[in-house]
C-alpha cells in the first residue's frame, strides 16, 4: 500500500515515479522527452500503480533528488573530495557519505569536465606536444567552440591528422580515459562505468569544423579529400545544411538567390520551417516571391528525396560562393570581411 511507504524501502523506479508526480504533469512531460521509450513505459506504469503518497514521502524523495543534483554539480566543479567537504557542512558526515555513495553507484561525471572549464589557450599549451591521438581524445570531450580554438592553433599538418582521428574514433576504454585524465592532472574523479564510452565520430568533426575559421576548415578538408576521400565527402554533406541559410545576411542571401533556379527554390522550400521561408521571401521581389509561393501551392505533394536534392543544389551554390569570397557565412570567432 502506498500509505505504508517509507523512504528506506522504496526502489529507484518508485522514487522516480513519486518525483515525477511531485513535479507535476508539465515539468514531468519535459523530463520524458529525455528518456528512452522503455523507461517512459516503466515510469508510466509505476505512476499509474501509485495510488496515494503522503506529503512526508513526497518531500523526502524530492529532497534526496535535490541532494544528488547538488552532489553531481560539486563533483563536476572540484572532484569527489570537494563535493564531500561541501555536503558534510550542509548535511553532516553520514548523510554526505550516503549521497556520494548513491551518486557514484548510479550516475556518471563526464570525463574531462575540469578541462572543459580551462581556458583554451592554457589547455593548448598543455596538450599541443601530446600525441595526435591524445589530442583527438581530449577535443572529443570539449565543447565545439573550445575545440575549434585549439584545433585552429595547431600546426597545419596536425590539424588534419587530429581531425581524422576524431572522425574515426568510436569507443574508448575507460582505462585509457583515466590515464589521459591523469596526464592532464585533472581533479575530476572519473565515474565512468565499465562499458566503453562512445565519443568522437563524424558529427564531432562537423561541430568543430563549423566553428573554426574558413581557412582552417578549407585546409583540413583539402587534406582529408586527398587522404580519406570518402570520409571527407561524409563530413562535407553534414557541414552546411539548407536551414543554415539563416547564418547569411540579407546581402548574401540575395547573391545566392541570383544563381538559384526558381523551380529548385520552390521545391526546396516545401519542407522548410517558417523562419527559413521568411528569410528567402524577404530577399525576393514581391512579384517573384508571390510567383514562388504559387508554384509551391500548385505543385502539390513532393517526394522528400526531391526536396533534399533541391536543397543540396542550393547548399552547393552557397559553398561555391563562399569559396570565391562573394559571400561570408557567419561563424564563431572573428570572421574576415570580404568586400
Amino acid at each position: 500500500m502506498a500509505d505504508e511507504m517509507s523512504i528506506e524501502n522504496l526502489g529507484g523506479l518508485q522514487k522516480a515515479a513519486i518525483l515525477l508526480i511531485a513535479l507535476g504533469p508539465e515539468m514531468s512531460s519535459q523530463i520524458f522527452k529525455h528518456l528512452k521509450e522503455e523507461e517512459i513505459e516503466e515510469l508510466t506504469l509505476e505512476i499509474a500503480n501509485t495510488r496515494s503518497i503522503t506529503p512526508q514521502i513526497k518531500e523526502a524523495v524530492t529532497n534526496e533528488f535535490y541532494q544528488l543534483c547538488l552532489a553531481q554539480q560539486y563533483i563536476a566543479e572540484g572532484g569527489i573530495g570537494y563535493a564531500k567537504e561541501v555536503l558534510e557542512k550542509a548535511l553532516g558526515e553520514d548523510q554526505a557519505v550516503a549521497v556520494i555513495s548513491r551518486l557514484t553507484a548510479s550516475l556518471q561525471v563526464k570525463p574531462f569536465e575540469f578541462v572543459r572549464k580551462t581556458d583554451a589557450s592554457q589547455l593548448l599549451n598543455f596538450i599541443q606536444d601530446e600525441h595526435p591521438q591524445t589530442i583527438a581524445l581530449i577535443l572529443s570531450y570539449l565543447a565545439p567552440a573550445q575545440a575549434a580554438l585549439i584545433i585552429s592553433a595547431l600546426p597545419p599538418d596536425r590539424q588534419s591528422d587530429v581531425t581524422k582521428r576524431i572522425a574515426v574514433m568510436d569507443r574508448t576504454s575507460p582505462d585509457v580515459i583515466k590515464e589521459v585524465e591523469n596526464i592532464l592532472e585533472s581533479k575530476v574523479a572519473s565515474l565512468v562505468n565499465q562499458d566503453y564510452t562512445v565519443i568522437g565520430g563524424v558529427d564531432a568533426v562537423v561541430d568543430i569544423l563549423n566553428t573554426v575559421d574558413r581557412g582552417t576548415e578549407k585546409h583540413i578538408m583539402e587534406t582529408l579529400e586527398i587522404e580519406e576521400p570518402e570520409l571527407a565527402d561524409e563530413i562535407r554533406k553534414k557541414m552546411f545544411v539548407f536551414e543554415d541559410i539563416l547564418l547569411l545576411d540579407d546581402r548574401s542571401i540575395q547573391r545566392v538567390l541570383r544563381d538559384v533556379d526558381n523551380n529548385d527554390l520552390a521545391v526546396s522550400l516545401k519542407s522548410s520551417n517558417e523562419e527559413v521561408k521568411a528569410a528567402i521571401f524577404n530577399n525576393l521581389s514581391k512579384r517573384l516571391a508571390s510567383m514562388i509561393q504559387e508554384d509551391m501551392e500548385f505543385m502539390g505533394p513532393v517526394r522528400m528525396k526531391d526536396v533534399e536534392e533541391a536543397q543540396q543544389k542550393i547548399v552547393n551554390i552557397i559553398r561555391k560562393l563562399e569559396d570565391s569570397g562573394e559571400i561570408v557565412i557567419s561563424r564563431g570567432g572573428g570572421d574576415e570581411v570580404v568586400v
